[in-house]
């Protein structure tokens, strides 16, 4: 058994050196383009003195907050599911040995009767994972590379080597964003050298520096832009990629739009409500986003006196309700673009 354990053992770690190879060679791209566009462009092939500095000083901001934000993005610590959703050793055992569908389910309702869960499943029961074993709280989902549920969870990507899910989802778009106007920069300030290139203008030894890296910033444009832009449009509503592809189930049924709020209220959801920090990749304790992970707003759920509905929330756009009669003896929370809670 031991040389068995030894192996596993080793086989994780070497598991776990190989998900940072797309980091360093990410990393690698980026040292270079550093030495090519400081010291190759800059310092050896710009001769007028205020183009230079200009070009310096837009770098090295643009530089700056597209590392910042990929380093935040890389070690923010993923949310994970709290102790309160996991299930009882004894109710993990029934729920194992029980071999009806009916009675699994009754008995995940009865363990996520209070929990704050409004997703479920498609046969309408509690969203269960088998491997952490516990009930999973809105948009969580169960990541194989990380091994472990996580908060609202966008998806995996190999280049951060990390989830991108609740915790640095802000951290993601603003990569994703500065590494954009970044590139954009780049290929900007060295065509008219690129071109020089082709006309044998240019004849300092770091030419070749300058060519591959006007290439490589057009490369990573195209791909960035496509990327940032569909990254925009979940944003503003409110929808995770994982959402986009599979809508969450409520109890009215599947809503690809259950969690939109209105295109203002959905990018504060990400960015927070701190005007000043919308821009910077500030950590959560300091600029954190709307909610807690666990539970989100909704936009089509309402409290009235249906057994179904106690105890759920509404929440609708300025004017939505202009006309809507509401009967008596009837409560109905409805929550405005404010974020304020008011009761009719």
């Amino acid at each position: 058994m031991a040389p068995n354990l030894n192996i596993r053992h080793s086989c994780y770690w070497c598991i776990q050196i190989l998900k940072w190879i797309p980091v360093v060679f990410i990393v690698t791209i980026i040292m270079w383009s550093y030495y090519a566009y400081v010291l190759q462009l800059c310092l050896f092939t710009v001769d007028n003195v205020v183009e230079k500095v200009l070009y310096l000083i837009v770098y090295h901001v643009l530089f700056a907050m597209f590392t910042w934000s990929y380093w935040q993005t890389i070690f923010t610590e993923i949310g994970r599911v709290p102790k309160t959703f996991q299930l009882t050793p004894m109710d993990v055992e029934k729920l194992e040995k029980e071999e009806n569908e009916e009675n699994q389910r009754r008995i995940l309702d009865r363990v996520s009767r209070d929990l704050p869960v409004m997703c479920q499943t498609a046969a309408r029961g509690a969203r269960y994972c088998e491997k952490c074993c516990h009930i999973k709280p809105d948009r969580s989902h169960h990541c194989s590379a990380c091994g472990t549920c996580v908060l609202k969870m966008d998806h995996h990507c190999p280049w951060v080597n990390n989830c991108v899910a609740f915790t640095n989802y802000k951290f993601f778009v603003l990569f994703l964003g500065y590494s954009l106007l970044y590139c954009l920069f780049v290929a900007a300030t060295t065509v008219q050298y690129f071109i020089k290139f082709w006309r044998n203008e240019l004849t300092e030894p770091g030419r070749f520096h300058i060519l591959f890296l006007f290439f490589m910033a057009i490369m990573f444009a195209i791909s960035l832009a496509s990327l940032f832009c569909y990254h925009c449009y979940l944003v503003s509503v409110n929808r995770t990629t994982l959402e986009s592809f599979r809508a969450p189930i409520f109890h009215t049924g599947p809503d690809k739009d259950g969690f939109n709020l209105g295109h203002y209220n959905n990018f504060i959801a990400v960015f927070g409500e701190n005007k000043n920090h919308w821009f910077l990749p500030l950590l959560p304790s300091t600029s954190c986003a709307i909610g807690d992970g666990i539970s989100f707003p909704q936009r089509m759920i309402a409290e009235d006196q249906d057994d179904l509905l106690i105890g759920r929330q509404r929440w609708v756009d300025d004017g939505e309700l202009e006309g809507v009669q509401i009967p008596e003896g009837s409560n109905r929370i409805v929550v405005v673009q404010s974020f304020e809670t008011r009761v009719t």
